[in-house]
């Protein structure tokens, strides 16, 4: 610690009792404590607001990380503050579905002097506009507006989070709650989600136990046979990833629950997450057993205080009834799950990205190969998979692999959850077996507002596609998209009618890929500016040459970062943009 240099300052009372309580009784472990980096950071602003000079070398002191190096990683975070600021701060979505329900008048109206902060989605879609009430202090208090109104914003500002109204209960999302067919959705709404009781009464823990009747391999094979592949975007199948982490030899194996779903327009995972969270719980649980992990850790986005708050409640009851620890309902097995806290960076979704953010480094993602089965977090085996993906496998076991294989097509089977929003009647999550069409979709959320015109529908959030008001023919499977040049993505069906001005919102777009960029390498940190700029120019009226030469030059910044960049956000930064010219002819009217 000698070489280290630190600024002479120390941290205030509140920040040391927070330190103390997070860091009190750890033992450095064969990781050592750098990953409980990222919580510290955590526990800091949380009292302070901001993260001190005092606090910063604090942390750095007690963990043994360079102070430089500790900056590097706390300012790579868009919720954390390195200046001081009011202990008061209301995060106003500016991203797509609520810039398209009027979030940049409702921030025109907002009273000065008051700290605010333009916030990139807050995964409240189906509510917008959205914002986020955060009181920073010992007794850390943060509150959801949505939808949001310049009187709730006002008074969020003079009177603080606790003021904000209750939350509508969770299953208000859920526009099919109590329709029989629903599977993943079918307990939101008819359980309690704080109690475990009440969701073993509705079946919970039946899977788990089925799991270890039948012994790892059984279920990772079972799994395989249904079909199942990712639900994040990706469309890995979920059987090969399980099993290439049960056939490594090294020790131990580590699951990670990927709940940092923060692609605009998405917000399926958050309604499993606070109203079916021992779901979740089970099916880590089941991930575990079959794939030997001992420990798992649910990555959640920073901007879902009720999620969290719900997360905590149930990892609790589960440790109190055996559920979860040492030997998980006496069947002879460990388990341990923890969340880790995101900060407010898109990157992180990114598989890689979460690794070196709970390692206490940058969020950037890394090179593959190595692929996460063999060399993941902390550099042993992990498995990784988002919130839905994981619940599928409760229904699996549940029904099994034929049963559930029987649903949907040949290669996307069983049930897909779409977060649906922007220009229609009734925006929510809807649970829809494979096979339907857009306009099955679309109908079922009640169609377009009484006067307006489709425009175009966004699928796959800001890394996704438009499809044309003449494409919903399209059939939503992954196959069938892939067909129609678009993505499922994450299960975002954004609508957009005719009264939004397409321009401004591919402008927001891009704004987004620019700030979300890690900066890593090249073809994205340049590329995401470079397009902004294209787009401010064509914007203006005032291209470099001609419409065409500009148009000709922004596809060519696309084709660069899809094919150099390292990761997924490069390579989809220029996808809904490049498909909005050429689909809707943004730039042809």
């Amino acid at each position: 610690m000698s070489d280290l240099r630190f600024r002479g300052e120390r941290p205030s009372p509140d920040e040391t009792a927070a330190l103390d309580a997070l860091l009190g009784q750890v033992v450095p472990g064969e990781e050592g404590l750098r990953h409980l980096l990222l919580p510290a950071l955590h526990a800091v602003h949380d009292v302070s607001g901001w993260i001190t000079p005092g606090g910063l070398d604090e942390i750095c002191r007690r963990l043994g990380v360079a102070p430089a190096e500790a900056y590097g990683v706390a300012s790579f975070y868009g919720l954390f503050s390195m200046e001081a600021r009011p202990p008061r701060v209301v995060h106003v979505c500016v991203d797509l579905a609520c810039r398209m329900a009027g979030a940049g008048e409702l921030a025109k109206g907002l009273p000065e002097g008051g700290i605010w902060e333009e916030s990139p989605c807050l995964g409240l879609c189906e509510r917008a506009p959205a914002a986020l009430v955060v009181d920073y202090g010992p007794q850390r208090r943060e509150a959801v507006l949505a939808p949001a109104t310049v009187e709730s914003l006002t008074r969020a500002f003079d009177a603080g989070a606790a003021t904000a109204p209750e939350e509508p209960e969770v299953a208000a999302a859920v526009p099919q709650r109590g329709d029989p067919s629903l599977v993943l959705l079918r307990r939101i709404g008819v359980v309690d989600p704080t109690s475990l009781d009440d969701y073993r009464a509705q079946g919970g823990y039946a899977a788990l136990r089925r799991a270890v009747s039948m012994g790892p391999s059984a279920v990772i094979r079972e799994v395989t046979d249904s079909k199942l592949v990712g639900r994040g975007g990706a469309a890995f199948p979920a059987g090969r990833k399980w099993a290439a982490v049960a056939a490594q030899p090294v020790r131990p194996h580590l699951l990670v629950c990927n709940a940092d779903e923060s692609e605009p327009g998405t917000f399926k995972d958050r309604l499993l997450l606070e109203g079916d969270p021992f779901a979740v719980l089970e099916s880590m649980t089941v991930a575990g057993y079959a794939t030997a992990c001992e420990r798992g850790y649910i990555y959640l986005r920073g901007e879902y205080p009720r999620a969290l708050e719900t997360l905590e409640r149930a990892i609790g009851a589960a440790y109190d009834k055996g559920f979860l620890g040492a030997d998980v309902m006496g069947l002879g097995f460990r388990f341990d799950v923890e969340i880790r806290r995101g900060a407010g960076a898109y990157i992180c979704g990114e598989e890689t990205a979460i690794f070196n953010s709970i390692e206490g480094y940058r969020g950037e993602p890394r090179n593959k190969p190595p692929f996460p089965v063999e060399v993941g977090l902390f550099g042993k085996p992990t498995v990784v998979n988002n919130v839905e993906t994981l619940v599928n496998v409760l229904s699996i076991l549940e029904r099994g692999a034929a049963a559930y294989a029987a649903v949907g097509t040949e290669r996307s089977t069983g049930t897909k959850l779409f977060a649906v929003s922007g220009s229609v009647r009734t925006p929510g999550v809807y649970e829809v077996p494979f096979g339907v069409t857009l306009a099955d979709l679309l109908e079922l959320a009640g169609g377009l507002p009484p006067g307006r015109a489709l425009q175009g529908v966004l699928m796959g959030g800001a890394a996704g596609a438009f499809v044309a008001p003449d494409g919903l023919d399209m059939v939503l499977t992954f196959e069938g998209a892939a067909e129609a040049g678009a993505t499922l993505g994450s299960g975002v069906v954004m609508v957009v009618d005719d009264s939004v001005p397409l321009v401004g919102f591919l402008l927001r777009i891009a704004a987004f890929f620019k700030d979300e960029s890690c900066g890593q390498c090249v073809p994205c940190r340049v590329g995401t500016v470079r397009q902004e700029e294209i787009l401010q120019r064509l914007a203006a009226g005032r291209p470099w040459g001609s419409m065409a030469d500009e148009l000709a030059l922004l596809a060519d910044v696309g084709t660069v970062m899809r094919d150099a960049s390292i990761c997924g956000l490069g390579q989809t930064a220029a996808s809904a943009i490049d498909t909005a010219i050429k689909r809707l002819e943004v730039f042809s009217r």
